[in-house]
Formats: C-alpha cells, structure tokens, sequence
C-alpha cells in the first residue's frame, strides 16, 4: 500500500538580488528554496550516506545547478520553481531497494522524458517513503510543468500499477479531499482544542438541538454563525472572514443530506442541562479594602482574559464550548499566554513604558552576554591546553543557555505589546455583539405589546 502526494514549492521573494561573478563560489538567492528542497531530500542520516539517492537527467551531486540551468530557459517570472512529491509505503511491506527500484521507475515514467528529477528513498521512519523534487520547467523546451488533478491521477495510478506488479498492497477506495495539517494532528494527540474541533463541536450541538433544517439554522445563527444553503452547507464563524463547508472539511456525514438523516434518526432533540445554582458561602474578612492593592494594566488585563478563556477561577473551569468562538483561537495558545503573564507577575510590569524599559533591559543583557561568548570563542583558536579550551567550552556554554532564556523573553515582550492589543479588540467586539443581542432581546419583547 502506497499513498502519494504532490505540492508547489515557491521562491522567497525577499532575496532578489543579482548574480555575483563568480558563479561557482555563490547561490542564486532567487533558487534557495529549490535547494533547501533538494538537501533535505537528500540528507545522508535518512538515506544511509545517499546510498538510495538517484538522478533522472541529472547528476544527485550537481542537481541543484542543472535544475537552475533549466529554470533560467523560461523568461517569465516563476513563482514555482519545483515540484516536490513523496510515495509512502506501509510499514514492513517492502525493503529500502525495492521501494528505491519502485521510485525511480515511475519518476522515469512520468517525468523522465522532459524534466530533471531527484529521487530520494528516505529510512528514518518505519515505512520507506519516496521524496520526489521534479523541476519545474523542462530542459528540453524550457516549458513548464503543468500540475493538476489530473496529472496526480496520474502519479496515483502509476504507483498503484506498480505496487500490484511487486505483489504490494493498494488502496483500493483512496479518500480524497482536505487533509489535517500537522500542527492540528499534533494538537489532537495532545488533547488541545483546534479551530475544526470546535466548529464540529458547534456543528454537533446544533444537530442534537434541531429536529429541521430550518431550526438548524436558527441554532447556528444563535451561535453567531453565518449559514448559506447550497448544494452544501458553508458557515462562517463568528469574526472570520471566510464561510467554511461541512462536507469538504468533515466528511458525507455532514453534507446537506447527510446533516438531515442525522435529525431524523436522532429522536427527540437534547437541549443543554442548566447550570446548578452556585451555593454562596459566608466569610469574614477584618480590615479594610481600601489597604488592599489591586492588579492594573497589563496584569488584569491578563487576569481577566484567562477568566473569560475558563480558565479561572481552577475549581470551577468552563468548558471550551462555553467560551465565546473569538476567544477560543487563543485557547490553542494557552501555553504561550502562560509565559506571557508569568513573565508580567514576576517583574511586575503593568504599564506599556515599563515594558519597553524592561525589554531596553533585555536588550543589552544579550549584547553583553553575545559579545562575552564571541570573546570566548575567538581565545579558543589561540593555542591552549585540553583542560583550559575544556573550561571554555563549559562557560560557552553556560552563556548560550542564558543567552536562549533571554532571547524567549524578549520574544514574549513583543508578543504582550501584540496581543495586549489583540484581546482589547475581541473583548471589544464580543461586548458589542453582546449589545446587539441584547437590543434585539428588548425590541422583540415589546413587540408583543404593540
């Protein structure tokens, strides 16, 4: 069982700059990421010192400047400079040569005759896999490689001709569509909330609330939602810009029918259980409030924020699906927060002068601390013993750990100073749309009486 895929890899604009003379000593800045691509393609410690590295039309040593040779025959602006692609097969199936052999051939079947290609068996991880770089334009005609559904039809259907032919297995019915990234995959092993976690979860709540479609809507528009009926069902939540569709992110269950065969087989709707009263209890408190000095600024900024995200009071956390939808984007970010306002409580910064003043500070420390490891390293060249250029080595060390902390918290002042702002904005929205709702709550209710 083999699965393939395919996908653009683009220039950084930032670096255009010219040729220097002498072009066998420097790189075409406008080429970086092509071959950034081909070294990690490559990289020895995945493919056993490249002994399953191979090159159609081009040498695996000199690609990167035959790929470049090839790229400058097209006179127009290229956005896309190769394309990178990888074959993956299951685990214990099939050995580091006969996924290598499998590899190349179907590169020479389907690229082989126009353009340039690395092909790479990487054996790092318990199922081979195949990293493919094709260029993307042609050294014989200097035309263009021209990506489509079609053309990974067919990159799909060579390999699986090829797998039943070296008696693999083969996805039989292979699932189309969008894929998770990592950092969502990432973020659902380790139990963090994610963006289509939680539009799913308000998808759930608003089916086990509505037995018609129409009543679908109005729960998703309570939500704050923006529903549009189609052929599919799109919403767009609340404070983003664009509408999201259920079938193409969750699957048939939540396309139109799909969502309807749901509120019919469910029975009688389930509405959220009310909250129990909360039992207030009686406490003294001797002296006076006055005396008491209260968080400002930046601190209850925070404070609040982490109150508003259910995060506090502890004994008492709210749910995720209780946090308004503008707040919970930096429920996936809580971590961050964290350090943000650790950083704040133990420096006791309040005020946006103390923060530049405190990062002023930062600033410095790491001047002197880099300037101090670069003195170091420079009196290790001159000649000394074992013991001393060990010593050395150890307060070098020790400097660049310190330099690390010092750098992440200067990382987090420039975050407070973004975010700060950030969640005045949201809170700022949230109590508007609050107000609007409640407007709309009164002007219905007297319009009973009229």
């Amino acid at each position: 069982m083999a699965t393939t895929k395919i996908w653009a890899v683009h220039s950084r604009l930032d670096h255009l700059v010219g040729y220097v003379a002498n072009e066998c000593k420097t790189l075409n800045p406008e080429f970086d990421d092509l071959k950034n691509v081909i070294d990690y393609a490559g990289e020895d410690y995945k493919t056993e010192k490249r002994y399953y590295v191979s090159g159609i039309n081009c040498q695996p040593e000199t690609a990167y400047a035959a790929m470049s040779a090839s790229l400058k025959l097209n006179d127009k602006k290229l956005r896309v400079l190769a394309y990178h692609g990888y074959q993956s097969f299951a685990e214990g199936e099939v050995t580091a040569e006969i996924a290598h052999e499998i590899g190349v051939r179907m590169a020479r079947e389907l690229w082989g005759d126009r353009f340039q290609v690395v092909v790479a068996t990487h054996l790092n991880t318990a199922h081979y896999h195949n990293h493919f770089v094709v260029c993307s334009t042609s050294f014989a005609d200097g035309k263009r490689f021209h990506a489509c559904k079609e053309s990974y039809a067919q990159m799909r259907q060579a390999s699986d001709r090829l797998c039943r032919e070296y008696a693999l297995s083969v996805i039989e019915r292979p699932h189309y569509g969008r894929t998770k990234n990592y950092g969502e995959l990432q973020a659902e092993r380790e139990g963090r909330p994610t963006w289509r976690g939680a539009i799913k979860a308000e998808i759930d709540a608003a089916i086990s609330q509505s037995m018609t479609e129409s009543q679908f809507v109005a729960n998703l528009q309570k939500r704050g939602y923006e529903v549009k009926l189609g052929k599919d069902i799109s919403v767009r939540p609340p404070g983003k810009e664009r509408f999201f569709r259920l079938e193409r992110n969750f699957g048939e269950l939540y396309s139109r029918q799909g969502i309807f065969r749901q509120m019919r087989t469910q029975g009688r709707p389930k509405f959220p259980e009310s909250e129990p009263k909360r039992k207030s209890t009686a406490a003294k408190f001797r002296g006076t409030l006055k005396t008491v000095q209260k968080l400002t600024g930046f601190r209850a900024l925070y404070f609040h924020y982490l109150y508003l995200l259910g995060k506090l009071p502890k004994r008492r956390p709210r749910p995720p699906s209780k946090v308004h939808f503008l707040y919970r984007e930096d429920l996936l970010k809580i971590d961050r927060i964290s350090s943000e306002i650790t950083l704040l409580c133990r420096h006791r910064i309040d005020t946006g002068e103390q923060l530049s003043s405190f990062k002023a500070g930062l600033t410095d420390d790491l001047r002197a601390l880099t300037d101090q490891r670069q003195e170091l390293r420079n009196s290790i060249r001159r000649p000394k013993g074992e013991a001393a250029v060990a010593e050395v080595k150890a307060q070098i060390a020790l400097l660049s750990a310190r330099i690390k902390e010092v750098r992440k918290e200067v990382a987090l002042c420039d975050d407070i100073a973004a975010r700060s702002q950030q969640i005045q904005d949201k809170m700022s929205k949230v109590r508007q749309e609050q107000n609007q709702n409640l407007d709309r709550k009164e002007k219905n209710w007297y319009d009973k009486f009229r």
